[in-house]
């Protein structure tokens, strides 16, 4: 019989599709479940970067459920469980096309529009006088359009329902969550020593109820800042340190890349791609208190398989 999913890296038993994201690959399967499958790759601007980032796709998956099951309390989510450090198993929801963008901070896109002029973002209203990183009187919600391809785009409360993307009644409730979550993220990271700036969340819908999907407050969806050095460097106007995936973002603004066409991406040497995998273990660590542990046994490039086997065992011990 030919292969009905000749894109997916791996045939699991029961699969019914398979999507690749710009960084994690997710099979779906019977029964309404999901594998994600946490990759190397590293995107920015919407576009996937040429080099695999070395326990990047680990980072990024222990990170996620470790909010996720923290957040539990708050916000009903997909994940039922996470087998293996690049994978997680959950719930398939209907996703919702619009990712719900929480502010405290004037930084990364908002303040590039603020600097070049713009004092209205999504539809809300921001005072003059601001400073990049500058703390917002409040949380802001500055919702985003969730493209399959190419660039999200900011859109208004207003045009989202306008234009039908979600119902008024679950838009509260994604309004209600999404700043529940902020404040509890906010909460943890000072914990820790961070401040946390601004972060994503994306949302959808199973049986009718609104689950919080995807990943959550990880380094591909926030940006910290350290808190002990925040004020000192406001105060002299100098950059934040950051810990989050703007350091890339930068890196790429500098050497002429922004995702626009024509432009090229920079050559990422092998000490940037070591000097990037370290700073993402090194966010784990900080927002976790945990380690990693010892590198596990894989080439760079090559796609993530070595769940597979983890992954099988734990189904048999569902069934």
């Amino acid at each position: 019989m030919p292969n009905p999913f000749p894109q997916a890296p791996i045939q699991l038993p029961g699969m019914t599709g398979f999507y690749r994201g710009k960084v994690r690959d997710v099979y779906f399967l019977e029964d309404r479940r999901l594998v994600m499958v946490a990759s190397d790759r590293i995107s920015a601007f919407d576009v996937v970067l040429p080099a695999a980032i070395p326990r990047k796709g680990e980072v990024l998956n222990r990170t996620a459920a470790y909010f996720l099951e923290k957040t539990r309390d708050l916000v009903p989510n997909w994940l039922i469980s996470s087998p293996h450090p690049r994978v997680s198993y959950g719930y398939c929801a209907e996703p919702i096309p619009v990712e719900m963008v929480v502010r405290g901070y004037l930084s990364g896109h908002a303040w590039r529009c603020y600097r070049d002029g713009a004092r209205s973002l999504c539809g809300v209203i921001l005072p003059e006088g601001l400073k990049e990183s500058d703390p917002l009187d409040r949380p802001i919600l500055t919702p985003t359009t969730k493209a399959s391809e190419g660039h999200d785009q900011d859109i208004s409360r207003e045009q989202i329902l306008e234009q039908g993307l979600v119902s008024e009644e679950n838009y509260k409730i994604m309004e209600e969550y999404s700043l529940a979550l902020f404040e509890r993220g906010r909460q943890m990271a000072l914990e820790r020593g961070l401040i946390l700036v601004d972060t994503k969340y994306e949302f959808g819908l199973l049986d009718g109820q609104i689950l919080l999907m995807d990943e959550v407050h990880t380094p591909d969806s926030s940006r910290y800042f350290y808190a002990d050095s925040y004020q000192e460097l406001q105060d002299k106007g100098q950059p934040q340190q950051q810990l989050s995936k703007e350091f890339v973002r930068q890196w790429l603004i500098a050497n002429g890349f922004q995702g626009l066409p024509g432009q090229k991406i920079p050559v990422m040497t092998s000490d940037w791609i070591h000097e990037i995998s370290e700073r993402y273990q090194a966010l784990y660590r900080q927002l976790t208190g945990q380690n990693l542990g010892a590198v596990q046994s894989m080439e760079i490039g090559l796609e993530p398989t070595d769940w597979v086997e983890d992954f099988l065992k734990y189904r048999q011990t569902l069934s």
